[in-house]
């Protein structure tokens, strides 16, 4: 438990576009109210050098990363999708392939967060936009297509665009070259990321509340002792009624019972 002058000022934590850390921060403030959690918002590309400088004691990042120096712990798998403006064709079918993308433009910015081999599907673009957020605007203008894990195209939300998952694995034709492959669709993992060593205190506490600890588990805080059961309810157990008096009492009863009948047998007989 943190407790007393020991107790740091706050705690850092790095998130990157698309993670929410909302629901871990509540529970930090309800765990550890005198340690404020202070949040850093970075880019894909800015999160390991954050956490290996020592700019933030912890980070929700994305896998795969350069992990150099650092500890990570996997957290979930987000869905893959494809944004497209909601009069596109492809917006008839609820789950998109890549064999559905072939004869589309497919954006590729250079923040893109998805670990592609031999780059996404359907036609490339002439240029790279810079950023996620220029390539949601080309779309939106009809220049092209963009696959991003889930968050990403929640983050960048548009009344005029829409998004559909998009399946594992499909089959892709490169014309020009006179080839045939198969394109792995990549999945963005989010993970807990800090840097190499003995983590802190606080380090260990957030890594309890990301894995689920309740504040009685054996690592994180203190457990709370058990407590003894009110004197109320033990007298409501049936045992609690039969005591060694209570034998006493019984055994009273009897004697009374038999002291009785002998008064009965010891009444003089009428004459």
């Amino acid at each position: 438990m943190v407790t007393g002058a020991e107790t740091p000022s706050s705690f850092r934590l790095a998130y990157v576009p698309g993670v929410t850390p909302a629901k871990w921060v509540r529970i930090w403030n309800e765990r550890l109210p005198d340690v404020p959690l202070a949040l850093l918002a970075v880019t894909a590309a800015e999160a390991a050098e954050a956490l290996r400088s020592g700019g933030a004691d912890a980070g929700l990042v994305r896998l795969p990363m350069d992990r150099t120096g650092l500890n990570t712990i996997p957290m979930y798998t987000e869905t893959t999708v494809v944004v497209l403006p909601k009069d596109h064709d492809v917006t008839a079918v609820d789950e998109v392939s890549v064999e559905d993308l072939a004869d589309f433009v497919l954006l590729h910015p250079l923040d893109d967060p998805l670990d592609w081999t031999g780059g996404p599907p359907g036609v490339p673009a002439k240029e790279r936009p810079a950023t996620t957020a220029d390539a949601i605007e080309l779309v939106a203008a009809g220049v092209g297509l963009l696959i991003v894990p889930q968050s990403l195209a929640r983050l960048h939300h548009r009344k005029d665009l829409t998004y559909r998952p998009l399946a594992g694995a499909g089959e892709t034709t490169d014309e020009a070259a006179g080839t045939a492959g198969t394109v792995e669709v990549p999945q963005s993992r989010v993970a807990l990321a800090w840097p190499e060593g003995e983590p802190s205190e606080l380090m260990e506490e957030f890594i309890g509340i990301v894995r689920g600890r309740t504040v009685n588990s054996s690592r994180g805080r203190t457990p709370t002792p058990p407590q003894p059961k009110s004197a109320k309810a033990a007298a409501k157990r049936p045992d609690a009624r039969r005591k060694p008096g209570g034998a006493g009492t019984a055994g009273r009863g009897a004697r009374g019972a038999g002291a009785g009948k002998s008064a009965k047998r010891g009444k003089p007989r009428g004459r």
